[in-house]
């Protein structure tokens, strides 16, 4: 994914807001995918160092990696719902505000 390109803060009026929305995006990107990268490498490395910890029965069946397993499915999922929620209510609004701004502002 690469940034977005900016306008010079100078060229036009809502090049700053432009700009805020950007910097928005990358945070909110940033900030999930490092929460992703957390659980799913805290899920693999738990089991490459230490597989005891999954092995552990929770039912006669069933042992504790099954259902940690799910959960960083899980995880993924309402991750992905979070940033498609904020895009969604957030994210696309400010751009309809910058556009609609940029098309007055032309005349």
């Amino acid at each position: 994914m690469q940034p977005d390109h900016a306008p010079a803060s100078g060229s036009a009026p809502d090049a700053g807001l432009f700009s805020a929305l950007v910097r928005k995006r990358w945070t909110v990107s940033l900030i999930l995918t490092a929460l992703m990268l957390t659980i799913y490498y805290g899920f693999i490395i738990i089991l490459a160092f230490r597989p005891e910890v999954f092995a552990t029965r929770v039912g006669e069946r069933l042992t504790l990696g099954i259902p940690v397993g799910l959960g960083v499915i899980i995880a993924s999922w309402l991750l992905t719902g979070v940033y498609v929620r904020w895009a969604n209510d957030t994210y696309d609004s400010a751009v309809q505000t910058i556009k609609h701004a940029m098309r007055e502002n032309q005349g």
